[in-house]
C-alpha cells in the first residue's frame, strides 16, 4: 500500500512539472534557511563546550558599587584575589588560575620572527581548560622558563610539531624552551586567538611593579579563573565570596567592590551585566534567530498549502473516483501525506546542496567555521525527522481539504469548491508577506542604527592613524630619536606615545579628589598617560584651556579632562586651573577636550583624564602626512622602526579599522537578517508566482470572453493583481505595528540609538506591492495577451 502510494505521487510530481518545481525549490530554500540557522545556533549554544570541565569552570568577575547603588561588572581582578580563594576557600575549588589579558607578542627562533597572542597563567590553566595536547607536558609551565605553543605556532616557527625542548625568544628579552604543543582552540571557543601560553611564576618576577601588586587589592588589572568542586554550585559559591575583596579594604576611598563567579557556560550568551548580573547578551539573537528559521520554513510549508488547495478542482474527479472504488477517507488523507512527505525528501536532498553551496559564503557573512556534519548520525537522524515533520505539516491541511470531497458530486460535476474556499490561501498569503515585510522593517532599522552610531562625531582624526604595540624593550626610551626620524622621512605629521589606543580606554581608576567632591563618592575615570604630543597626533579638538607642551616644565603635574570627567566632577566654577589630586600627587587641570568615542559608539562617553607620562606609555600612535601614498607611507615607517626595533617584525593596525569593528556585532546581525529576508521574499514570490499561474489559467476563459468584449491588456493585468495586491496591504497593515513595537524594545538597548521614522514604513510597504506587482504581472500579462481564440475554442 506504501509502495503503491509513493509510486502514485511521484507520478502526480511528474505530471506537474511546473507546480512540482515551485514547491519542491521553495521547500528546500525554507529547508536550507532553517538548517542554516540551526547550525549556527548549535555552534553559539555549543561555545566552549571544546573544554571538559565547562560546567565547573568560572571567571571571577568585579562588581564595583557607587553610592547610589548603582553597579558595575567587569573581568579586571586584583592579584592577590587568587591566592586568597586557594587559602580561604581551597575545598570549594578543584583550581585557580591567575591570567593576564591576551597580548600580542615577538617570537624569534633564529631569524625567524613572527607575532602570536597569548597570556601568562599558571601553570594549572591548561589542564583546567583540558587542553588537547600533540606533544609534551600538559602541566610543563610549572618550570618558569618553559612555554607552551599551538600546533600553528610551532609549524609556522619549526616547519613541526616535535619542538620539545627547542628554545624560543620572546619579546627579545628572554629565552623559553618549549615544553608542549596543543592542538589549535576551535573558533566557537573564548580562547580562540590564545596561541601560547607562558609562565605567570616568571611574570610576577619581570618587573618591580608586578612584584608589588601582589599585595594591592585596589589593582585591577588580571583574571582569575576557577574549576569548582563537584558539589559546588556555582550561585551559591558567589554569594559565599562576595566579600572577599572588601575584608582587606581600610580606607573609605578604596571603594565597594564585590566578587562574581561567571560560568563558562554563560560566557558567550550572557555576557550583558546589570546591576550585577548577566541579564543577557548574544541570547536575543538566538532567539531572533530561531524564530526567523521557524517563520521562513512555514512560508515554504504555506507554498505547498496553498498550491495544493487551489489545484483542487483538478484533483476533485481523482478523490471521486477513489472514493467510488471503495477508497476511505483515512487512506486518501495517506495517499496525499505521502506526496507532500515525497516532496519533502526531494527538497531536503536539494537543500542539502544548496547548504553545502551556501556554507563558504555563510561562514564569512556570520563569522563563523562551520561544516556540515557528514559523519554524524545524530544530525542526519534529526535531519530526517525534521523532513518527515515538515512533510506532514505542509501536507496535512490540503490532505484533509481534498479528501472530505463528495463524490456523487463530484462525478455529477455539480461539484464547486465554494465562495468562501479561497480564503484560507487568502489568510496564508497575508501571513507569508506580513512576516516578509517585518523582516525588511527589521533590517533597514538595524542598518539605520549602525549608520547613526557611525555618524555620530569621533572628535579626533579618523584616518591615517596607525597604532604599533611596543612589544619590545627596543623601542623604550627612543621616544624624541624615533618620532625625528619618522618626521624627516617625510611620510609622517607627528607620532606620539600612550598607553592607550584611540580605539579603547585600558585603564579605569579611582582616588580622584578635589576640593567640594563629595567625601562619600567613588567616581572611576578613565585613565591614559600621554606623551606632549598625543592630542596634536590624533587631533583631538580643545573646548577650553591648552594642550600638553614642550614649553611648560610644569605640564608633567598637569592634566586634560574630557567633557564627561568635567561633568562628574561637577564643579560650578571654570574647571582650567584647578587642582585634582591623584595617587598622593596634586594635579592642574590645564584644558578641556571634547569627548573622543573611544569606547563603545553606542553608549555615552566615558569619563577620562589624560595625564603626561611617558613611563607608562606602551602605545605609539603615528600620523600618515596627508597626500602621501599610504603604501609608500608604510615602506618609510617600518624603515624607521626596522632601525630602533630590529628584533620584531613590524605589525600594526590602522585606528580606523580598529574603530570600524565595534560595530561588527550589529552589521553581522544586519547582513544575516538581510540574507534570510532575502530568501523569505523569494519563497514568498515563489508561492505568488505560482497561485497567480493558477488564477490566471483557472480564469483563461472568463480573459478570452472579456478580450473579444473590448477588454485592453492593462484592464485585463488590474483585474488579475488588484486580490494580490489587496492582500499585501492587508499584510503591511499588520506587519507594522508589529515590527514597530517589537524593534522599538530592541532599540530601547542601546543608550545612544536612532528614531524609528515613519520613512521605513512606508518604504517597506512600496518594496513589497512593487515585488508583488512584477511576481504576478508576468501571469497577469501573459494571460491578457494570449489569443482568445485558443481559450474559447472548448465551448
Amino acid at each position: 500500500m506504501l509502495k503503491n502510494y509513493f509510486k502514485i505521487a511521484w507520478r502526480n510530481l511528474i505530471k506537474s512539472k511546473g507546480y512540482s518545481i515551485i514547491n519542491i525549490l521553495g521547500l528546500a530554500t525554507g529547508m536550507a534557511v532553517a538548517m542554516l540557522i540551526a547550525l549556527w545556533i548549535w555552534d553559539e549554544v555549543s561555545f566552549d563546550r571544546y573544554h571538559t570541565h565547562h560546567g565547573q569552570l568560572a571567571q571571577v568577575m568585579t562588581t564595583f558599587i557607587d553610592n547610589d547603588g548603582k553597579m558595575e561588572t567587569g573581568q579586571a581582578v586584583c592579584m592577590p584575589i587568587g591566592n586568597e580563594l586557594r587559602s580561604k576557600y581551597g575545598s570549594d575549588f578543584k583550581n585557580v588560575s591567575m591570567a593576564s589579558w591576551n597580548f600580542s607578542h615577538v617570537l624569534k627562533v633564529e631569524d625567524k620572527k613572527i607575532t602570536g597572542s597569548g597570556m601568562w597563567v599558571d601553570s594549572n590553566f591548561p589542564s583546567m581548560f583540558s587542553l588537547r595536547m600533540i606533544k609534551g607536558n600538559i602541566n610543563g609551565l610549572a618550570d618558569p622558563s618553559s612555554i607552551l605553543i599551538n600546533a600553528s605556532l610551532a609549524k609556522a616557527l619549526f616547519g613541526s610539531t616535535d619542538v620539545i625542548n627547542k628554545m624560543i625568544r620572546l619579546d627579545n628579552k628572554d629565552n623559553y624552551k618549549v615544553s608542549g604543543v596543543f592542538e589549535d582552540l576551535p573558533h566557537n571557543t573564548t580562547l580562540y586567538e590564545t596561541k601560547l601560553l607562558l609562565p605567570w611564576n616568571k611574570y610576577i618576577t619581570t618587573e618591580q611593579w608586578l612584584k608589588d601588586a601582589a599585595t594591592q587589592w585596589n589593582n585591577h588589572s588580571w583574571q582569575t579563573f576557577v574549576e569548582v568542586a563537584d558539589n559546588i554550585n556555582i550561585d551559591k559559591e558567589t554569594e559565599k565570596i562576595k566579600n572577599i575583596v572588601m575584608a582587606h579594604k581600610v580606607a573609605a576611598t578604596d571603594g565597594r567592590e564585590q566578587a562574581v563567579l561567571f560560568p563558562m557556560d554563560k560566557w558567550r550568551l550572557y555576557s550583558d551585566f546589570k546591576n550585577g548580573k548577566a541579564t543577557g547578551g548574544r541570547i536575543q539573537f538566538i532567539w531572533l534567530f530561531s524564530i526567523i528559521g521557524v517563520f521562513v520554513l512555514l512560508l515554504a510549508c504555506i507554498n505547498f498549502m496553498n498550491l495544493s488547495t487551489a489545484r483542487s478542482e483538478k484533483r476533485a474527479k481523482e478523490v471521486g473516483i477513489r472514493k467510488t472504488v471503495g477508497s476511505v477517507r483515512s487512506q486518501l488523507i495517506g495517499q496525499f501525506l505521502s506526496e507532500s512527505v515525497l516532496v519533502a525528501f526531494v527538497s531536503f536532498i536539494f537543500a542539502v546542496l544548496l547548504v553545502f553551496l551556501l556554507m563558504p559564503f555563510f561562514n564569512k557573512l556570520a563569522d563563523k567555521s562551520m561544516q556540515l556534519p557528514w559523519g554524524s548520525l545524530i544530525f542526519w537522524l534529526i535531519a530526517l525527522t525534521f523532513t518527515l515533520i515538515t512533510g506532514l505539516i505542509s501536507g496535512s491541511y490540503p490532505a484533509f481539504y481534498l479528501s472530505k470531497f463528495e463524490p456523487i458530486k463530484v462525478l455529477k460535476g455539480t461539484f464547486r469548491v465554494g465562495k468562501f474556499a479561497s480564503l484560507p490561501r487568502k489568510v496564508l498569503v497575508v501571513i507569508q508577506f506580513s512576516f516578509s515585510i517585518a523582516l525588511i522593517i527589521g533590517t533597514i532599522i538595524v542598518f539605520k542604527q549602525i549608520q547613526f552610531a557611525k555618524n555620530r562625531p569621533v572628535n579626533y582624526r579618523t584616518e591615517g592613524l596607525i597604532t604599533v604595540n611596543m612589544s619590545t624593550p627596543d623601542l623604550y626610551g627612543h621616544y624624541d630619536a624615533l618620532r625625528n626620524d619618522l618626521l624627516a622621512s617625510g611620510a609622517v605629521d607627528n607620532m606620539a606615545e600612550s598607553s592607550s589606543p584611540t580605539t579603547g580606554v585600558w585603564s579605569n581608576q579611582i582616588g580622584f579628589n578635589w576640593q567640594g567632591k563629595d567625601p562619600n563618592s567613588l567616581p572611576s575615570f578613565g585613565t591614559i598617560a600621554v606623551t606632549q604630543d598625543f592630542g596634536k597626533t590624533i587631533g583631538w579638538q580643545i573646548k577650553e584651556g591648552r594642550d600638553f607642551s614642550k614649553d611648560f616644565a610644569t605640564d608633567s603635574l598637569a592634566i586634560v579632562l574630557n567633557e564627561s570627567a568635567v561633568k562628574q566632577v561637577g564643579m560650578k566654577r571654570d574647571i582650567v586651573g584647578q587642582i585634582i589630586q591623584f595617587n598622593d600627587k596634586k594635579y592642574t587641570v590645564i584644558g578641556v577636550i571634547k569627548d573622543m568615542i573611544m569606547e563603545s559608539p553606542y553608549k555615552p562617553v566615558e569619563p577620562t583624564v589624560f595625564l603626561y607620562n611617558p613611563n607608562w606609555a606602551n602605545v605609539i600612535t603615528v600620523a600618515i602626512k596627508q597626500g602621501v601614498p599610504v603604501k609608500d607611507a608604510l615602506n618609510k615607517i617600518e624603515t624607521v622602526f626596522k632601525k630602533y626595533n630590529p628584533s620584531a617584525p613590524f605589525d600594526y593596525t590602522f585606528n580606523d579599522e580598529d574603530y570600524a569593528k565595534k560595530f561588527a556585532d550589529e552589521q553581522r546581525v544586519g547582513h544575516l537578517a538581510t540574507f534570510f529576508t532575502i530568501l523569505a521574499i523569494f519563497i514568498s514570490c515563489l508561492g505568488l508566482f505560482g497561485l497567480a499561474s493558477f488564477v490566471a489559467e483557472q480564469r483563461k476563459k472568463e480573459i478570452g470572453v472579456r478580450k473579444v468584449l473590448g477588454a485592453s491588456v492593462f484592464n485585463l493585468w488590474k483585474m488579475l493583481s488588484r486580490e494580490f495586491v489587496l492582500l499585501v496591504i492587508i499584510s503591511c497593515l499588520i506587519a507594522i505595528p508589529l515590527a514597530w513595537y517589537y524593534l522599538h524594545q530592541w532599540i530601547l538597548q542601546y543608550d545612544y540609538r536612532t528614531s524609528i521614522s515613519w520613512w521605513v514604513f512606508i518604504i517597506s510597504g512600496a518594496g513589497a506591492l512593487l515585488v508583488t506587482l512584477v511576481t504576478v504581472s508576468f501571469q497577469a500579462i501573459k494571460a491578457a495577451v494570449a489569443n482568445p481564440v485558443k481559450s474559447l475554442r472548448t465551448e
